[in-house]
């Protein structure tokens, strides 16, 4: 089975698309081919479900936060059940 590339990669191929094409435009006459990749690609990009990364890395952040208060909570929990059967 064939698994999707990921965004980094995806990232990777474009910039090395945009390096060869930017090549191609500087002896190219045509200066605005360059523009209307690069736009072009903007939209193919847009209209997938992608973040930022600085919104992933807030996001990460707060599942890891809310991974080590659910931790917490679950020996709380453990405690005071142990502590209610021993008093039973």
């Amino acid at each position: 089975m064939v698994s999707p590339p990921l965004p980094e990669e995806i990232a990777a191929r474009i910039d090395e698309l945009c390096e060869r094409l930017s090549g191609f435009a500087a002896n190219n006459p045509v200066r605005s081919f360059e523009k209307n990749v690069k736009a072009a690609l903007a939209c193919a990009t847009s209209k997938l479900d992608l973040v930022s990364r600085e919104e992933f890395e807030v996001q990460r952040d707060l599942l890891l936060k809310t991974l080590d208060r659910l931790a917490e909570l679950e020996t709380r929990v453990a405690a005071l059940e142990a502590g209610g059967q021993a008093s039973s």
